[in-house]
C-alpha cells in the first residue's frame, strides 16, 4: 500500500493525465471477452490487484505480486496522502448521496482534505453530450489533483479514457463501489473473508439476485485463463 500511494503521488507531480485501475477476477473475465476493454487496462498507468485470487494466480504462474491492494483500501489512503500534501480531490459517480456522505466522512477522518467537488450524474449520462460537457466544465473549474470515478466496470474505465485529455486532471482512479462501502451504504466483508479471498462470497450473499450469474457463471473463465497460462509456460 505505501508503494502504491507513493506511485500515485509521483503521478500527481508529473501532471500528465494518468489512470489507476484495480482489477479483480470479474474485471479480468471481462477483458477476456472484450479486446477493447483489455486494451484500456494495458494503457493504464498504475494497476494493482484487487482480489486475493489474482495474487494466488500470480504466485502459481511464477510472477508473484507482493500483496493485494484493494481499491476500497487504496481510495482512502490516497485521500489521507492528499490531506497531508494539500492536494484537491473530486468524487464523481456512485449512488445518490454516496459521494456526498463519503466526502463528509473523508473530511472528518482526514482534517485538511480539500474536496473540490462531488457530482452524481444521472443514469445514462455517458450517452448525453451535454451532460458530459457539463462534467468536463465542472472538472476544469474545480481543478482537482485526483478524480475518483465510481461508475462501475466497464463504464468508468471507458468514460475516463474517452475524456481524460479534455478534463486534464493529473490522476483519475476507477473506484467502483468504494463510495458506497466507505460511507456505509454497503457493508464490507469481515477482514477474515477479505484475507482468505472470500469477499466475493460476502458480496454474493448481500446481493444474490444481481451478482449470482457474475460470480457463479461469468467469472469461471478466470480459471481457464490461469490454466491456459500454465500450459503456455510449460510449452
Amino acid at each position: 500500500m505505501p508503494e502504491a500511494v507513493q506511485s500515485v503521488r509521483q503521478l500527481i507531480l508529473e501532471k500528465t493525465p494518468s489512470v489507476i485501475v484495480t482489477p479483480n477476477v470479474d474485471v479480468l473475465a471481462q477483458t477476456s471477452r472484450n479486446i477493447d476493454f483489455k486494451n484500456l487496462y494495458r494503457r493504464s498507468d498504475l494497476i494493482v490487484a484487487d482480489g486475493m485470487p489474482l495474487v494466488w494466480a500470480a504466485r502459481l504462474l511464477g510472477t508473484p505480486l507482493k500483496t493485494r491492494v484493494s481499491g476500497a483500501d487504496l481510495f482512502p489512503n490516497i485521500c489521507k496522502m492528499a490531506a497531508e500534501q494539500g492536494y484537491f480531490v473530486f468524487l464523481l459517480g456512485g449512488k445518490p448521496d454516496a459521494a456526498k456522505l463519503t466526502s463528509e466522512r473523508l473530511m472528518k477522518e482526514y482534517p485538511g482534505l480539500k474536496v473540490s467537488g462531488i457530482y452524481c450524474p444521472p443514469y445514462g449520462f455517458e450517452n448525453n453530450e451535454q451532460e458530459n460537457a457539463k462534467i468536463i466544465r465542472m472538472l476544469k473549474d474545480a481543478k482537482p489533483d485526483v478524480l475518483f470515478v465510481g461508475l462501475g466496470t466497464p463504464k468508468q474505465e471507458q468514460w475516463i479514457f474517452k475524456y481524460k485529455e479534455l478534463y486534464d486532471v493529473p490522476v483519475s482512479m476507477c473506484v467502483g463501489g468504494s463510495f458506497e462501502l466507505y460511507c456505509g451504504m454497503l457493508k464490507r466483508a469481515p477482514l477474515w473473508m477479505q484475507k482468505t479471498g472470500l469477499e466475493w462470497l460476502w458480496r454474493l450473499m448481500i446481493e444474490p439476485r444481481r451478482l449470482w450469474k457474475r460470480y457463479l457463471v461469468d467469472d469461471l473463465v478466470f480459471v481457464k485463463m490461469v490454466f491456459r497460462q500454465i500450459l503456455l509456460k510449460g510449452a
